[in-house]
């Protein structure tokens, strides 16, 4: 499982309501027994994010979602080589010790909840931007340009 130093219950600050929301959206989608479980998706999935976006979109995706996601996505340094969609879902799993099934139903509820936050142009930028495999944990078809 993903762990992380929690700070104190007395010295933790509120989440913001536009968080709250996320957190619910991605507990609703993942069909997760507790906030806590949504949360840890969401952090695991954000920081993957984070290590592929570069440039205006990851700028601008930092825009579009609540404060605290958008801490989680621009605290990683940006990878030299992005990893294609399968990859990303593989290097999840590996991070967090969870089978490839459930690291792949993580990841589409916290994209889910992402694309409800941002504009279908940013998104269309963003997988313009990324290598082949991401279209379909956005809940896009992968089309490819005809030969």
């Amino acid at each position: 499982m993903i762990t992380d130093v929690r700070v104190p219950l007395e010295h933790q600050q509120p989440y913001s309501t536009a968080y709250e929301q996320m957190l619910e959206k991605v507990r609703y989608e993942g069909a997760y027994p507790t906030r806590e479980r949504a949360e840890e998706a969401v952090r695991l999935v954000l920081s993957g994010l984070g290590r592929q976006l570069t440039g205006d979109e990851r700028v601008d995706m930092a825009r579009c979602l609540p404060r605290e996601a958008a801490r989680v996505l621009t605290a990683q340094i940006p990878d030299p080589q992005p990893l294609t969609g399968w990859a990303f879902v593989k290097d999840l799993a590996a991070r967090s010790g969870a089978s490839l099934a459930t690291t792949r139903w993580d990841t589409g509820s916290v994209f889910a909840a992402v694309t409800a936050h941002t504009d279908s142009d940013l998104i269309t930028r963003i997988l313009h931007q990324l290598p082949a495999g991401y279209a379909l944990l956005f809940g896009r078809a992968e089309l490819t340009p005809a030969a």
